[in-house]
């Protein structure tokens, strides 16, 4: 990429975490992780941002000032480095996390007020917008300058990788995986100090390496805030995406009790309507609505007495407690359907019992796999010559 596009992309991608991320620093504006998270994503898209030659160009000339633009971009790296620093700190935690905090955010402050000490000192009147660092890498205090930047931007680099490395041996998830990325992201930024070192020392020797501290250290920028942004946004998105999955397996699981229920639904318009476009926990909502709505107007036809027998042979069949009581559920429900069906049957129920307790959605999920099986066999008639006993299960 040229022009500045890789830095602008970076840039792009970057602020969009920190948009993702707004809505939770909205709510809990008090949370100095959360701020940390963001300070991190806001000022390392600037950096990218300040950091592109048409913007340089555009520093400059605003400015009135050949290379303004450099100590501004060196001052964003530096804000960005404190950030991670701070970030790292709450991450550890302990009873000294401010006054830790406190102590980096002087630290880099007091860089800052050497990049432009060093800057108002040395003299860069040529303008480079891609290679200052190695162009005035023997230049009075503009070389300290640059030195001084990067070694501050190494040193929170590697900082951040090592802590991301070593909590990601602890914990596991979505955390795990963004704190592996999130390290890796740290350690391609340690890349692109390395590079820049190594093509200013290079300079020191009179070899010229500016192909080092251009393109090679643009790329691995590039690569660490792609990485930066999926490190910090997994943990976030992992949950969400977990839930999701485990919505969308329970409800296909939830389809056969579905359909066994669905002429009673579609008779008694007891099905609400279908969402359309929803997330898959909406839909799993809709679903187990519904078949809840199709249990309650069944209740009047549950037999207390079937569902004990159904349970007691399942149990007696299987020696597993959790799938006797959803076979007997199935046996009951396919029952009640058919007594409800035939209008010789009126609803019933005894005044001595309550009404049949509502299944807990696990439960849901058992009944339906049992009915997904063979046709629950009933240990009594499904349709009695006379009135059923009317009972609970």
């Amino acid at each position: 990429m040229t022009g500045g596009l890789l830095n602008y992309v970076s840039c792009g991608v970057l602020w969009l975490g920190l948009l993702v991320k707004a809505p939770d620093l909205l709510r809990h504006r008090r949370d100095p992780y959360l701020r940390a998270i963001c300070a991190v994503l806001g000022l390392a898209g600037l950096c990218f941002f300040l950091g592109a030659p048409p913007t340089v160009g555009a520093v400059n000339r605003i400015g009135g000032v050949p290379n303004l633009a450099a100590p501004l971009t060196y001052a964003a790296i530096t804000g960005y480095c404190a950030a991670s620093q701070v970030l790292i700190v709450h991450w550890r935690g302990g009873p000294r996390v401010r006054r830790t905090a406190r102590r980096w955010i002087v630290a880099y402050a007091v860089i800052v007020v050497g990049i432009t000490a060093t800057f108002a000192l040395g003299e860069a009147p040529v303008e480079r917008r891609t290679d200052l660092d190695t162009y005035y890498a023997t230049t009075p205090y503009i070389a300290q300058m640059i030195v001084l930047y990067l070694l501050a931007h190494l040193t929170a680099a590697t900082v951040t990788a090592v802590s991301s490395l070593r909590w990601a041996r602890r914990v596991g998830g979505g955390l795990r995986a963004g704190l592996l990325l999130l390290g890796a992201g740290a350690g391609c930024g340690a890349g692109y100090s390395v590079s820049k070192l190594v093509a200013v020392a290079a300079r020191w020797t009179g070899r010229d390496w500016t192909t080092l501290g251009t393109s090679v250290s643009a790329a691995a920028a590039g690569l660490g805030a792609l990485l930066t942004v999926v490190g910090v946004l997994v943990p976030l998105t992992a949950p969400r995406a977990a839930e999701a999955r485990r919505a969308r397996r329970t409800y296909a699981r939830l389809e056969p009790l579905e359909r066994a229920l669905d002429e009673v639904l579609t008779r008694r318009r007891l099905r609400l309507p279908r969402p359309r476009f929803a997330s898959p926990v909406t839909r799993l909502m809709w679903r187990q609505t519904s078949i809840l709505n199709a249990l309650g107007h069944l209740d009047a036809y549950v037999d207390r007495d079937l569902f004990d027998r159904a349970r007691g042979d399942a149990q007696a069949a299987t020696g597993d407690p959790a799938r006797a009581e959803a076979a007997a559920w199935a046996a009951v429900i396919t029952a009640a359907v058919r007594r409800e069906a035939d209008p010789r049957v009126p609803p019933s129920r005894s005044a001595a019992r309550p009404p049949a307790p509502v299944p807990e959605p696990e439960l849901l999920v058992r009944i339906a796999d049992a009915l997904a099986g063979p046709a629950p066999a009933l240990p009594v008639p499904a349709m009695p010559t006379g009135t059923p006993t009317a009972g609970t299960a």
